[in-house]
């Protein structure tokens, strides 16, 4: 497994940031390669991507979601991958924005990819797109899902 983690300061109150990300749908508005997402139901997505000529669709789950703190998934299956973003309040209206994923790159192309950093490369890019999205709305969320997901054991 090989682990990935960046973070961006968004000029936007914590609300507007978390209820953004929780807008799965709008992700290839700002992720590089993710072709389609479609929310099954609060806890489950299906991904649909394009990264360097590999096509790939998968099925993830939503493990845990506090609001304006954290958004945790997993797959569930096709492409092994995990992680969590947080939201961290700088002020009223700045917000540091921090994804971790672990992933399990398959085959010599993800491989070499992910050893010359390009997997990081791309998740850097996103959040620098994901700033210019919001920003660019003026800090106005395109929705909001203020639920709650208990992490499992807790």
């Amino acid at each position: 497994m090989s682990t990935v983690t960046e973070s961006v300061d968004v000029d936007v109150p914590i609300r507007a940031a978390y209820n953004q990300w929780t807008q799965f749908e709008e992700f290839p508005r700002f992720m590089e390669g993710v072709q389609e997402i479609r929310q099954l139901d609060p806890t489950h997505t299906h991904w649909k991507t394009e990264i360097a000529g590999v096509k790939r669709e998968f099925d993830a789950e939503i493990t845990e979601q506090l609001p304006d703190e954290r958004v945790a998934w997993k797959s569930t299956e096709g492409e092994k991958q995990a992680g969590v973003v947080t939201f961290h309040r700088l002020d009223d209206t700045h917000t540091r924005v921090t994804v971790q994923m672990d992933f399990d790159p398959q085959g010599f192309v993800e491989n070499a990819g992910d050893k010359l950093g390009i997997v990081d490369r791309r998740v850097k890019g996103d959040l620098k797109r994901f700033k210019e999205f919001i920003e660019g709305r003026g800090g106005i969320e395109s929705g909001a899902w203020r639920g709650e997901v208990d992490r499992p054991g807790a």
